[in-house]
């Protein structure tokens, strides 16, 4: 699929590309005209609604994740030669192509991890860079940290605030997340200051669900946010938090059948360092941290530095992975429910949290389809049988994964965590 991305002005041509308009819409069909998609224009609106100044590469950037996003959603997986991977050629109009063209292999090389397609990247001139604004806000905030509404980025913010940090707390909007957003940055810390943007991606048809990409706009939100800081136009490095468990990041293949696209890796070791060395090389001084690599869900829990906050909010977070699905409810059976459930148990208070399939072992028609139960079960049966290792083969042997030893006794620690969740329902 090829899409040219930029914005409404951009002379585009009608050669039988997906048309997108980055930061506008995509204007009424015209005879004669293909019907064209749309991203960004409702957050750069609220970030120049704000006052912030962010830098230009950081811009760029964003423009880059836009039109990532946009392809994500406009190419459906059904329709490519195995049923999964797809093949997408993008155009992205930026400030300054000839930097981020020096950069396309990197960037790819980033795209394909996430989402197990294959990628081909031109940057060309046209790009949006918008005027400073007449009298800016500098935040004083002293780091960003993405605030997703969900029960990992809740910690990670209590933390920080408890610490003596100040975040600016940045979110993505997502309908079913938004109010829970809002609740825990005024929560936090005597309350954060809160940018919430939606990158309002809409291809001009049927969205494709599985969304392998979009992790890229998280952080191009946070890197956007964090040049608008004070700290970052007097010249300093902000640090940026993003922040999940270990073994989420990684999300390993639990069974030979999962891939690992079949899973979001937005805070995978792999992606972070490989975004960190594009940042690096453009001059943005935005440091990437999670600072829960190495630790599991439940540990989070356990050591969270605020538990009263923690114990006030934590069921209100998100984790499910089909939370739309199930009118807005988690379902409790998807791998991140399981991982959500099993941390509730590490730390010992009670999961009132309410979940559509709420019994694991239940063994009838209603609980027949319990893929993602199964395989944990065949997970944790392999590494009985054979051993961590053998069940792990490659999951931790790419290139920019770093030292692999804290990694693979985190996901024992974690498989271990979903074993006693398993014991206590039952599961066969």
């Amino acid at each position: 699929m090829r899409l040219v991305c930029a914005p409404e002005d951009y002379p585009f041509v009608e050669d039988g590309a997906l048309n997108v308009v980055l930061y506008g819409q995509p204007g009424a069909a015209e005879e004669g005209r293909s019907p064209r998609g749309s991203a960004g224009q409702a957050a750069k609106a609220d970030f120049l609604r704000a006052r912030l100044e962010g830098a230009p590469k950081a811009w760029d950037f964003l423009s880059l994740a836009l039109a990532v996003v946009t392809a994500d959603l406009a190419g459906w997986r059904s329709e490519s030669a195995d049923g999964w991977t797809r093949e997408f050629d993008l155009t992205v109009a930026v400030a300054d192509p000839d930097f981020w063209n020096t950069q396309a292999s990197a960037l790819e090389a980033v795209l394909k991890f996430l989402s197990t397609d294959r990628w081909r990247l031109t940057f060309v001139g046209g790009g949006v860079l918008p005027a400073p604004p007449r009298e800016p806000v500098r935040p004083a905030e002293d780091c960003v940290v993405l605030l997703s509404g969900g029960l990992d980025s809740l910690i990670g913010a209590i933390d920080l605030a408890k610490a003596g940090r100040k975040p600016l707390a940045v979110s993505n909007i997502v309908r079913g997340d938004g109010a829970n957003q809002a609740a825990f940055a005024a929560a936090i810390g005597g309350g954060l200051r809160h940018l919430a943007l939606n990158h309002n991606a809409t291809p001009p048809w049927k969205k494709e669900d599985s969304q392998r990409a979009r992790s890229l706009i998280f952080i191009a939100f946070g890197v956007l946010a964090a040049t608008s800081l004070a700290a970052y136009h007097n010249g300093d490095e902000v640090s940026f938090y993003v922040c999940e468990n270990g073994f989420i990041a990684i999300n390993p293949p639990l069974t030979g059948a999962r891939l690992g696209s079949l899973s979001t890796r937005t805070a995978h070791p792999e992606v972070l360092n490989r975004l960190r060395d594009v940042l690096a090389a453009a001059n943005l001084r935005v440091r990437i941290a999670n600072p829960y690599e190495h630790m599991t869900k439940g540990e989070m829990m356990r050591e969270c530095a605020d538990q009263p906050r923690l114990k006030a909010h934590a069921v209100a977070s998100v984790s499910c992975g089909r939370y739309r699905v199930f009118n807005y409810k988690h379902c409790g059976r998807c791998v991140p429910c399981q991982v959500r459930r099993a941390a509730f148990l590490a730390w010992g208070e009670a999961d009132t949290t309410f979940y559509k399939f709420s019994k694991l072992g239940k063994n009838d028609t209603d609980h027949a389809n319990f893929d993602d139960v199964r395989s944990v079960v065949m997970a944790n049966a392999e590494v009985a049988a054979d051993g961590l290792d053998a069940w792990l083969g490659p999951a931790l042997a790419y290139p920019r994964m770093g030292d692999p030893a804290p990694l693979r006794n985190l996901i024992e620690r974690g498989l271990k965590e979903l074993r006693a969740l398993h014991q206590q329902h039952g599961v066969k």
